[in-house]
C-alpha cells in the first residue's frame, strides 16, 4: 500500500514492453513481406525465356522450372505468415496496449483521488488538533487567571466575575475544539481504515489484473505467432519435398537421348578422302587448282553465302525467285527443307500435330455455334440466328484453311519420308510448282512447263542450250540420249518432251511428239567465271535433272552460289567434253570463295 508509485512505474514499463513486442512483430512482418517479394522477383527473373522453350524438354530444365514453382509457393507462404501476423497478432497487441494504458490511467486517477481524500482528511484532523491544543491552553490560562483574581483581595467582585466569564468561555471553546478534534479523528480513522482496507486495495487489484492481463497477452501472442509459423510449416515441408522430387527427376541419360534426337541430322558420315595423283590429272585442272590455291584473300565457309555478299543469280526464267517455299516467322522455310532430314520430319510432325489440335478446337467452336443457331431458330426470343451466321461462316473458313494447311504439311512429311529413303541425296525430287504448272530446273537453269493434265507442249523455241557443239544438237534431233551419269529423261526426273543439256553432261532427249515443229534453236551462252572452289564433304549421286554427281573430297569450281534454295551451281573438268556443270546440295560441300 505504500508502494503505489513503484507499482505505477512497473505497470508502465510492462505496457512499454508490450509495445516493444508489437514493434518487433511489425519489423518481422516487414522482413517477411520483403523476403516474399524478393523471392517472387527472383522466380520471375529466372523464368525460362521464350527463346529457351526448346530446352524445356530436358529433365534438368523441367526440374529447374519445378524448383522455381516451389520457390514461388514458398514466397506465398511467407506472405501468408506476414498477413497472419499482421491481422491476428499485431492488431490484437495494439488493441491490448491501448486498453491497458486507458485502464492504468483510470486506476492511477482513482488512486490519486483516494490519496487526495485521505490527505485532505488528515489535514482537517491536524487542523482540529491544533485548534484543540490552542483552546486547551487558552482555557488553562483563563482558569489560572480566575484563580489568581479570586484570591486577589484588591480586585472588585466585578473584575473577578469578568475573569470567571472569560474562564468559562475558554473552557467552552476548549470543549468545542476537543469535540471537533474527536470528530475529525474519528472521521480520519474511518476514512484511513476504509482507504487502506478497501479503496486502495481495489485500485491495486485492478492494477494487478491489468499487469497480469498484459503478461497473459504477451504469452498468448508469442504462442499465436508460433502457431502462425507452424500452420505453414506443412506446406513449406511439401515445397521442400517438391524440390527434392524435382532434383530426383533429373535423368542424365534421358537428356542425352533428347539431345541426340534434337540434333541428329540423318546425314551419313563422309567417306575416306581419296588420294589425288597429280600426274594423272588434266593439265588445265592442275593449273586451275594452282590458281585457286594462290589466292590469299578468300573466305572459307560451310554451307551458303548470303545473297547480299555476291551478285544475285538472275535469269533462268526466275525459278530461283519463286515464293513457293516462303519463310516462317522464325526465319525457316515453310516446309523446313533447310533443316537436316531428321529435324525436318520432327518439325513437320510437330506442325501437323499443332494443326490437328487447332482443327479440333475450331470444330468444337463450329459445333457450338451450330447448336446456338438451332436454339435461336427454335426460340427467337433467345436471340437472332443471323447474328451467329457470320461467326459460323468465319469458323467454316478458318476450318477449311486449317484443313488445307494440314493436307499441305502432310504432303511435306510424305516427301520428307520418301527423301529419307534415298539417304545419298538430300532432295529426291527437284520439281517445283510455278504458276500452276510443273517446272523442272535443268542444269542451265531453264524450265519446262507442263500442264496439269499431262499434255506435252512444244517448248523447243524457248529452251536454251549451252552447247557449242553441233554433235549434241544432232544427237537431240536424231532422238538419241547419251547420259554419262547413267540417268535418263524419265517422268521421275521431272522432264517433259523437250530438254536442254549442259556440255558434257550427256543429258538430253528428243521431242518425239512435237506438233508441227522439228527445228531446234541453239544459243551460245557466255561461260561463267568461277567464284571460288568447293570440296565435297559427302558423296552425292545425281537423282534429278540438272544436278551432277560428286565423290567425297572432290574439288569443284563454284560458278553460282546458293540463292536460298539449298543448291549451288558447280563446274568440274571433264577429260572428254571439257567441263561438266550442274547443281549440288549446298550442305554437302565446303566453299572457299575468292575475295
Amino acid at each position: 500500500m505504500d508502494q503505489n508509485d513503484n507499482i505505477a512505474i512497473h505497470t508502465n514499463r510492462g505496457i512499454d514492453a508490450l509495445d516493444k513486442y508489437a514493434n518487433f512483430l511489425r519489423d518481422r512482418v516487414a522482413i517477411e513481406t520483403e523476403y516474399a517479394g524478393k523471392l517472387r522477383r527472383l522466380v520471375k527473373n529466372y523464368q525460362p525465356k521464350k527463346k529457351e522453350e526448346e530446352d524445356n524438354e530436358y529433365t534438368s530444365m523441367q526440374a529447374f522450372r519445378n524448383l522455381l514453382k516451389e520457390v514461388g509457393d514458398l514466397a506465398g507462404q511467407r506472405e501468408v505468415v506476414s498477413e497472419s501476423l499482421q491481422l491476428q497478432v499485431i492488431q490484437a497487441v495494439t488493441l491490448l496496449s491501448k486498453t491497458l494504458r486507458e485502464d492504468r490511467k483510470k486506476c492511477l486517477s482513482d488512486g490519486a483521488m483516494l490519496q487526495q481524500n485521505l490527505t485532505t482528511q488528515l489535514s482537517s484532523l491536524d487542523r482540529a488538533k491544533r485548534n484543540y491544543e490552542k483552546a486547551y491552553r487558552d482555557s488553562e490560562k483563563a482558569v489560572d487567571s480566575y484563580k489568581r483574581a479570586d484570591m486577589d483581595l484588591n480586585l472588585s467582585r466585578a473584575e473577578v466575575e469578568r475573569y470567571k466569564n472569560v474562564m468559562t468561555a475558554k473552557i467552552q471553546q476548549s470543549d468545542d475544539a476537543k469535540n471537533e478534534y474527536a470528530n475529525q479523528l474519528q472521521k480520519t480513522n474511518n476514512l484511513q481504515q476504509q482507504h487502506f482496507s478497501m479503496l486502495l486495495p481495489a485500485v491495486l487489484n485492478r492494477l494487478q489484473e491489468l499487469d497480469e492481463k498484459r503478461t497473459r497477452g504477451i504469452r498468448e501472442f508469442i504462442i499465436g505467432a508460433a502457431e502462425v509459423e507452424s500452420s505453414v510449416a506443412p506446406i513449406i515441408a511439401r515445397c521442400m519435398e517438391g524440390i527434392v522430387k524435382a532434383g530426383e527427376s533429373i535423368n542424365e541419360k534421358e537428356d542425352s537421348f533428347k539431345v541426340i534426337e534434337r540434333y541428329q541430322s540423318g546425314f551419313t558420315p563422309p567417306r575416306d578422302i581419296p588420294f589425288e595423283d597429280l600426274s594423272k590429272l588434266d593439265p588445265d585442272a592442275v593449273q586451275e587448282s594452282h590458281y585457286s590455291n594462290s589466292i590469299s584473300n578468300h573466305l572459307t565457309m560451310k554451307g551458303t553465302m548470303g545473297a547480299n555478299k555476291l551478285k544475285k543469280r538472275v535469269g533462268i526464267f526466275n525459278i530461283f525467285g519463286s515464293t513457293k517455299n516462303s519463310l516462317t516467322a522464325d526465319g525457316q522455310k515453310e516446309d523446313f527443307s533447310d533443316l537436316p532430314p531428321n529435324q525436318r520430319r520432327k518439325k513437320l510432325q510437330g506442325k501437323i500435330t499443332e494443326l490437328q489440335q487447332k482443327i479440333a478446337q475450331e470444330t468444337n467452336a463450329r459445333d457450338g455455334l451450330m447448336k446456338m443457331k438451332i436454339v435461336y431458330e427454335a426460340n427467337s426470343s433467345l436471340g437472332n440466328p443471323m447474328t451467329v451466321e457470320g461467326q459460323l461462316n468465319e469458323s467454316e473458313h478458318k476450318l477449311e484453311k486449317l484443313k488445307l494447311d494440314l493436307k499441305k504439311y502432310q504432303g511435306y512429311l510424305d516427301k520428307a519420308s520418301q527423301a529419307q529413303v534415298a539417304t545419298s541425296s538430300p532432295q529426291a525430287n527437284r520439281n517445283q510448282l510455278q504458276n500452276g504448272h510443273r517446272t523442272s530446273r535443268h542444269s542451265n537453269g531453264s524450265a519446262d512447263d507442263h500442264h496439269e493434265d499431262g499434255d506435252d507442249q512444244p517448248d523447243d523455241a524457248g529452251s536454251l542450250s549451252r552447247s557449242g557443239s553441233e554433235d549434241n544438237v544432232a544427237q537431240i534431233q536424231n532422238g538419241h540420249n547419251n547420259n554419262n551419269n547413267g540417268s535418263s529423261a524419265s517422268p521421275e526426273s521431272g522432264l517433259g518432251t523437250s530438254h536442254t543439256s549442259l556440255p558434257g553432261s550427256g543429258q538430253g532427249s528428243a521431242n518425239e511428239n512435237a506438233i508441227g515443229e522439228d527445228t531446234y534453236y541453239e544459243t551460245e551462252v557466255e561461260t561463267l567465271n568461277p567464284l571460288g572452289t568447293c570440296r565435297a564433304l559427302y558423296p552425292f549421286e545425281a537423282s534429278s535433272e540438272g544436278s551432277i554427281p560428286m565423290n567425297e573430297g572432290e574439288e569443284l569450281q563454284v560458278i553460282e552460289i546458293d540463292q536460298g534454295d539449298g543448291w549451288t551451281r558447280v563446274r568440274r573438268a571433264n577429260n572428254s567434253n571439257g567441263w561438266d556443270e550442274g547443281f549440288v546440295p549446298t550442305s554437302y560441300i565446303e566453299c572457299t570463295l575468292y575475295a
